[in-house]
């Protein structure tokens, strides 16, 4: 299986080509950091340069994609340089491979290679010195340094900067997914508070509208139909002026100033009026303190939602709501009769029971409703905040 390089990127062609092109102009002008000597005479002297000079200008090729074995092919390179005339462009491109294997090696190689050229620093400068007794040996490892431990440091610097910037960025991206997940959330959220109110605020009006001109169109009696379309006209009435107020919760944020009103429990009295008009059979028990808003108006629209529930679905009988306080809780227990209905009844979707236990769960209270016997029961209990309530 042939062995297929990595394509090199189109910087390190520049810095290979560039450098030995620079490499050639000096050789060709005769510039070298050491003048011809006896020692070389076995080598051409005036050729020999070159060979070191390629291969650096070649391992620059593999910089970035190979950078250890770039490294080694090049200090074989320099220290071939060393028995030459030798070249200063040379002595640059190894620099910049001892540069680039610290800052695209592995990570270990990037801890490791400053520590190995820093050695080598201090043995080329102590050992020869302490050998030939002569300070000027000292100078030995101080070219050392320049050539390996200068650039490895340099490069271990640059990469660090450049993890620090890319852990960074990566948190940056973090905190922006979860602000996207927030935002998100609380859009979900909205939603479905925007459902739930829209459901509570229409749905018991226009069932009672369902309802009634059904039995309207049903009954060929004047004066029923009279006293159906009279309910009609007054559920259409409270329905739209639920709509507006709804309207106006949206509107909230846009700048206006006028207050919404929040229902109460004490507009529970008023929820069982309009179902006794509505023609439901309703008695209310109310035993509790105050509350908090948010556990008032929880319990303000599950008994709404249980009367609109018994208006279109309820077995003819007596219907009663109870509102009670007890073990730091507001319950809530609603009955109907549970059966066949004798008269029109109007469609349901379920959505209601969705909004009740959704509302009882965001208060950390618990919700369950179904048939109990001849009844339809519903139950929640609401927790109550500690404290006096705002």
């Amino acid at each position: 299986m042939a062995l297929t390089l990595p394509r090199p990127h189109r910087d390190d062609v520049r810095i290979a080509v560039g450098g030995l092109l620079g490499g050639l102009l000096l050789w060709a002008l005769g510039i070298a950091p050491r003048l011809p000597s006896d020692d070389l005479a076995l080598w051409p002297q005036r050729w020999a340069p070159l060979v070191p000079l390629t291969v650096t200008a070649a391992c620059e090729l593999l910089r970035r994609t190979r950078p250890r074995p770039a490294l080694l092919i090049g200090t074989a390179a320099i220290v071939a340089d060393t028995v030459t005339l030798g070249s200063i462009v040379t002595i640059v491109l190894y620099t910049d491979l001892m540069y680039s294997a610290v800052l695209y090696g592995t990570p270990a190689a990037a801890r490791r290679i400053p520590w190995v050229t820093g050695l080598l620093t201090v043995i080329s400068g102590i050992v020869p010195a302490a050998l030939w007794r002569d300070p000027q040996a000292l100078l030995i490892g101080v070219g050392v340094g320049v050539v390996a431990l200068a650039p490895a440091s340099t490069g271990w610097v640059v990469r660090n900067h450049r993890d620090a910037a890319e852990a960074a960025r990566l948190r940056a991206e973090q905190t922006a997914l979860l602000a996207e997940m927030d935002r998100t959330q609380a859009v979900v959220a909205e939603r479905a508070r925007v459902a739930r109110e829209l459901h509570d605020m229409v749905a018991n009006h226009l069932s009672a509208i369902a309802i009634h001109s059904t039995a309207a169109l049903s009954i060929d009696d004047p004066g029923t139909s009279r006293q159906a379309l009279a309910v009609i006209r007054e559920n259409s009435v409270a329905g739209l002026a639920e709509m507006r107020r709804l309207i106006g919760i949206l509107r909230a944020g846009d700048g206006e100033d006028e207050p919404v009103a929040t229902p109460t429990l004490d507009g529970v009295a008023g929820l069982v009026d309009g179902a006794r008009a509505n023609g439901l059979d309703v008695i209310l028990r109310a035993d509790h303190g105050r509350v908090p808003a948010p556990v008032e108006l929880a319990a303000y629209r599950i008994v709404q939602e249980s009367l609109t529930n018994a208006l279109k679905h309820a077995a003819s009988g007596r219907v009663r709501v109870a509102l009670s306080e007890d073990d730091g809780a507001l319950h809530v227990h609603v009955t109907s009769p549970y059966g066949l209905r004798a008269g029109p009844g109007a469609p349901g979707s379920g959505a209601g029971l969705i909004g009740m236990r959704e509302r009882a769960a965001l208060l950390g209270g618990s919700f369950e409703a179904g048939p109990d016997g001849s009844l339809w029961t519903v139950r929640a209990r609401l927790p109550v905040a500690e404290g006096d309530p705002e």
